[in-house]
């Protein structure tokens, strides 16, 4: 199946629905089951501790999956989250925070996958997402 939005659709579709957190993300890669975008982390996204903040961690996560779904099916802005489960594993470092999903099943109500995101730099993961979407039926 190819791609109905690439990057540059997708970054633009951000801009016009999320104006307000749009500027955060950067679309790095994008394949049909994979996707990579980078928070930029600011001091907003920070918490006592020098740590990136664990909503802004889940942010990236929920970002991160939304654009893989919209990437296979099209701007449907209505494709709504219904579950995600993050583990905090390693506290990340006060830089840009990486996420990296993998589209498991793409079905006409659900999609199915995960995240992980990783401190730039660093080679473990700091945290690990599983997501759920619902997609809006067509019509």
């Amino acid at each position: 199946m190819a791609l109905k939005m690439t990057i540059p659709d997708l970054e633009v579709f951000l801009k016009d629905v999320f104006p307000q957190v749009c500027d955060d993300f950067a679309i790095e890669d994008l394949s049909e089951d994979e996707i990579t975008v980078r928070l930029k982390v600011s001091e907003k996204h920070l918490r006592p501790g020098g740590t990136v903040s664990g909503p802004s961690m889940f942010g990236l996560a929920d970002v991160c999956f939304y654009l893989i779904i919209l990437a296979n099916i099209g701007p449907k802005a209505l494709t709504v989250t219904t579950n995600c489960s993050i583990d905090f594993m390693r506290k990340p470092a006060e830089v840009d925070l990486i996420a990296k999903a993998r589209l498991l099943k793409l079905g006409k109500a659900l999609a199915v996958g995960d995240v992980l995101l990783y401190s730039e730099g660093m080679e473990k993961p700091v945290a690990h997402a599983n997501v759920t979407y619902s997609i809006p039926p067509k019509g």
